[in-house]
Order: C-alpha cells, then structure tokens, then sequence
C-alpha cells in the first residue's frame, strides 16, 4: 500500500520529531496536539531542528521551508480522515492510548495503519478496542528522532503480513535501520536496557563507586558514549520508572524492580535533564 499523508498524535520531544522527519522525507503530516500552547511549541520545536540542520549543511533553507510546508497542526482527532498510517505519540497511559485508538478506529479509512510509538506498553490491548487488529503494530522511534537511526517494529499475533511489508517500506523512506520485535515488555532495546540501568543506579545507591566513576567505568570499559548515569539523566528518571514498572508488573522479573533511591528521585521531582537535575545538576 502507497502512504502519502501521515497523521502524529502528539507534538511533544517524540512526536514532533516524528512528525519532522516524515515530512522531510516528502510525506504530507497532520499532527496533533491537545490545545494551542502545546502545539505551537511542538511546531516551534521541529522549525527549530530544521534550523540546526540547516545551519550544518546537511538541508538546504529550500528543503527546510519545503519539509515546514507539507505540516499541518491540528487539535481535532477529525483532520486524520484522509491518513494513511497514524502513529499515536501520546504520553505512557494505556487508558488514553485505548481511547485514542478507539476514536481513530471509526475516523479512520478501513486501508489505514495505526501504530503507538509505545517504548512498553501492550500493543495488543490497544488493537482490542478497534476492528483493524491486523493494521495495527508499535512503531517505536529512539530520541532524538532525526538523528537517531534505529526504528523497531513491534508486531503483535493479529499483524498482517501485508501492514508489515507497507511499514518497512516506510521505515526505509525515512533511511532507517529496522528490526522486528514481538509484542512484549520492553521489545528489544528496553528489555535490555533497562536492567542495565537499574543495576547502574543500584550500585551508585549501594556506595559501591560514585557517580563519576560508574560512568567513565562504563565509557571508557565498554566503550559506550555515555555511562548509565548520565544516560538515565537523558532518558528521564520518570520515563525509565515507568517502563521498568510497567515490565515488572508483567514479568514479576527482579531485574526488573526499580531500586529504591530511583522512585525517590522521581518523587522529589529529580528527573534529570528535562527537570534541571538527577544524578547531576544541569542548572
């Protein structure tokens, strides 16, 4: 199947780089936002990133007032009519995500896909509350979208053959990297990384090492880009809580459990970068 306008639900950090790079790959987006102030901030987002890419050579100022053209705000569910693939970008709650799809389901043309850019969260459930089970599927983008390569797809038991062939043909419009991942906590990277993580904020919490030296440990030993510390002060403390929760409670695996000092962090509002601190200061 041909996709020519894509829809976004949301405009945040994850959605309006979505948004961004389909329309910098020629399609039409439509994305949406819940009212004026977000969306606004959303699109003053992707004008933003257009610019830095500018200003490194790699796109034109042509393809940059190109790619903000083939945009179009909204904050009516209803202008997804005419989309081909809509990918909810939504925040982490099953129940808003249920109610998202569901609206979309009866707005929807019958050929269209609908995808959650989920990073945990049961793709299934969200296909149960529409009659499109096998048009449905996760498509989970890394962040910072347009730098970030990698796109896994999440296909659950009712995906069909056909909705997978449409969406890699997307994924390589975009000139991502794909891979394929059943639908289950976590997918590929998540269900790797967040133990990883754990253990990480776990030994800093147990006196083990400080700060520091866990992530030059890291860094240096394993020759990753960033320790775990400063990764997890990246990722959000609140986002990495929620996804280790979220596979925990279905799993009921250890590994999975959030040491205590990250649920404390959370609590006072120490979410890392975004909040200005976590493991380290940023203000």
């Amino acid at each position: 199947m041909d996709l020519n306008t894509i829809g976004v639900i949301g405009c945040g950090l994850m959605g309006s780089g979505i948004a961004e790079v389909c329309a910098r790959a020629g399609y039409r987006v439509v994305v949406r936002e819940i009212n004026e102030d977000l969306l606004q901030k959303g699109l003053g987002r992707i004008q933003k990133s257009l610019g830095k890419a500018v200003s490194r050579g790699k796109i034109s100022q042509e393809q940059a007032d190109q790619t903000l053209a083939r945009i179009q705000g909204t904050l009516e569910l209803a202008d997804f009519a005419d989309c081909d693939l809509v990918i909810e970008a939504a925040v982490e709650n099953m129940d808003l995500k249920k109610e998202i799809f569901a609206e979309l389901d009866h707005i929807l043309p019958s050929h269209s896909i609908l995808a959650s850019n989920t990073s945990s969260l049961c793709i299934t459930e969200m296909a149960s509350v529409t009659s499109r089970g096998d048009k449905i599927l996760g498509i989970h983008f890394f962040n910072p979208v347009p730098v970030m390569p990698l796109i896994e797809f999440v296909r659950t038991i009712l995906t069909s053959d056909e909705t997978m062939a449409t969406v890699h043909g997307f994924g390589a419009s975009l000139g991502k990297t794909m891979v394929t991942a059943k639908d289950t906590p976590g997918f590929i990277v998540n269900r790797l990384l967040i133990p990883y993580l754990l253990q990480a904020a776990q030994i800093y919490e147990d006196g083990l090492a400080t700060r520091e030296d866990i992530d030059t440990a890291i860094k240096l030993g394993l020759a990753h880009p960033m320790g775990p510390l400063t990764l997890l002060d990246f990722v959000g403390l609140d986002t990495t809580l929620f996804i280790a929760d979220a596979m925990y409670d279905e799993y009921k695996d250890p590994r999975y459990a959030a040491p205590p000092l990250l649920r404390r962090m959370v609590l006072a509002g120490h979410l890392g970068r975004k909040s200005g601190k976590g493991f380290y200061d940023y203000r």
